[in-house]
């Protein structure tokens, strides 16, 4: 943590460290090494970056990390994209793989477009090898913008009882001033959250890649946790536990 400023800068780590200890305890346990496969289809300089923090993290507990290019990200001849539903499929029937996740983008700025047009790619993982959770077994009609942040969120934090805003550009001022907690996740590096229009003592929490919060947002903030990359890996790598976990319990011979 650092002092400067009015409000309190934390870092990630300590909170991903957590984790890290509960995991590395959870894979004492484990009959084997669980196996995570990361499928990239893009040669998207975050994503690449992306999958190979994931390939650090995994090495690092011993976890099994397999990355698997297909489309532009394994010849540039191909189209971004191509190759990833038979990705899945395989990775899906491989008894050996105890999650899945895919990288997005993988049409550039495209992302919500792309998950929103072709949202069976999310459906094709299997519901027991979604480490992102991203597959759904009951279909409702629910309209919004975001579904790989924006709706995952709001349910999560409504589910804890939070009340959560929905807001477009001609009512975020508003919200933002009575908003205890607010988290960004704009993929736009020019995007900034005004910090004149934080609630004092609020709590800002940056999910993007790029800075979304003002430079001077602890002057109004109390707590500011500028990235959550490494949350986000143990994230990843708890369910990856439960999931093989899971698997274990199915597969077990009825008394």
């Amino acid at each position: 943590m650092a002092t400067e400023g009015k409000g309190v800068l934390l870092k990630a780590d300590p909170i991903a460290n957590t984790f890290r200890d509960e995991i590395k305890s959870a894979l004492t346990s484990s009959p084997r090494p669980p196996k995570l496969v990361g499928i990239l289809a893009t040669n998207s300089a975050p994503s690449k970056f992306y999958s190979e923090f994931t390939r650090k993290q995994c090495d690092a507990l011993g976890v099994d990390f397999v990355l698997r290019k297909v489309g532009a990200a394994a010849d540039e001849s191909l189209a971004p994209g191509e190759g990833v539903e038979e990705a899945i499929i395989e990775a899906n029937e491989d008894d050996s793989v105890d999650g899945i996740m895919v990288y997005y983008p993988i049409f550039g700025a495209q992302q919500d477009h792309y998950l929103q047009q072709v949202w069976p790619i999310a459906i094709i993982v299997s519901p027991y090898k979604d480490v992102e959770g991203l597959h759904f077994k009951f279909h409702y009609n629910l309209y919004h913008k975001s579904e790989v942040v924006g709706r995952p969120l709001a349910a999560l934090l409504a589910n804890d009882g939070a009340r959560v805003f929905s807001v477009d550009i001609d009512s975020i001022q508003d919200c933002l001033a009575i908003s205890d907690v607010v988290v960004s996740a704009v993929p736009n590096a020019e995007y900034k959250v005004k910090t004149a229009w934080l609630k004092d003592g609020c709590v800002c929490v940056n999910v993007a890649a790029d800075k979304n919060f003002e430079a001077d947002v602890r002057e109004k903030a109390s707590l500011y946790l500028p990235t959550i990359g490494k949350v986000t890996i143990m994230m990843l790598l708890r369910n990856l536990l439960r999931l093989q976990q899971y698997r274990q319990i199915a597969n077990a011979p009825s008394s």
